[in-house]
């Protein structure tokens, strides 16, 4: 299935680095993981009001997943589009696309799911108020 950008309802650009492209000249696929953990931790910084240093609940991954479609290779320009698939009472799947320039279909697309803990027992805790209102806000 081809995921479309607007299927997103958040959009963060993202610059690719020289050091993102592998030996074979296009992005290594670890980067387009970072890629997901930069849409949803800014997302939750700006909108939700997460304080990475010091929130007492944060999210914690726990589960992953990419399927590459197209290419992506420095200097290209990158949109990451993000939306809410799933928000539980402690968890939240997230959806990204990865998207090259102004292209519609995206180059790569995964979920990523966060248990939110407690950061000082790491146990499962409830989904902060203001960053379950910022969620709600891209849910689909």
């Amino acid at each position: 299935m081809t995921e479309h950008r607007d299927g997103y309802p958040h959009h963060l650009p993202i610059t690719t680095r020289w050091s993102d492209n592998d030996a074979y000249n296009h992005l290594n696929n670890v980067v387009y993981y970072s890629f997901f953990d930069t849409v949803i931790n800014d997302y939750l910084v700006k909108v939700g009001g997460l304080d990475i240093a010091t929130s007492p609940i944060v999210g914690v991954t726990v589960e992953s997943h990419c399927e590459y479609r197209s290419s992506i290779a420095f200097p290209d320009a990158v949109v990451a589009g993000l939306r809410v698939a799933h928000l539980g009472n402690s968890s939240v799947r997230y959806e990204v696309g990865i998207f090259r320039g102004d292209e519609g279909h995206a180059s790569a697309h995964g979920h990523f799911v966060h248990v939110f803990v407690d950061r000082a027992t790491m146990k499962p805790a409830p989904v902060p108020a203001a960053i379950r209102t910022a969620l709600e806000a891209i849910a689909t």
